[in-house]
């Protein structure tokens, strides 16, 4: 009976110890478990990317409006009958600046 109690016992301690320092033991699986879930949020990012590309794609495919704008806004480009007008502002000297400079001219002679 002493040596069943002793055997059983060694067997106990054995499968124990597997439990907590084997191949599969509590602290790998739980490790495991982490870097999945983080490779499981990288993996949803690039998922999201991916079918961002894959809008654009679609769009520079089927439909020229995405091209027309990407050529209007980088490349500057036109339509044969348009008419194109660029507005520019030119920068007047302050009203002060120049009340200031006709009072000294007047006042020079």
């Amino acid at each position: 009976m002493r040596v069943a109690t002793i055997v059983l016992l060694a067997l106990l301690a054995v499968v124990h110890a597997e439990l907590w320092f084997g191949k599969g033991s509590v602290p790998r699986v739980m490790s495991l478990r982490a870097q999945v879930q983080h490779q499981q949020k990288l993996n949803d990012q690039a998922q999201a990317v991916n079918e961002q590309l894959v809008a654009e794609v679609r769009d520079l495919q089927e439909g020229l409006e995405m091209v027309e704008e990407k050529a209007r806004t980088e490349l500057g480009m036109i339509k044969p009958d348009e008419i194109y007008v660029q507005l520019t502002t030119t920068k007047q000297p302050p009203a002060s600046a120049s009340a200031t400079a006709g009072e000294a001219s007047a006042a020079a002679p």
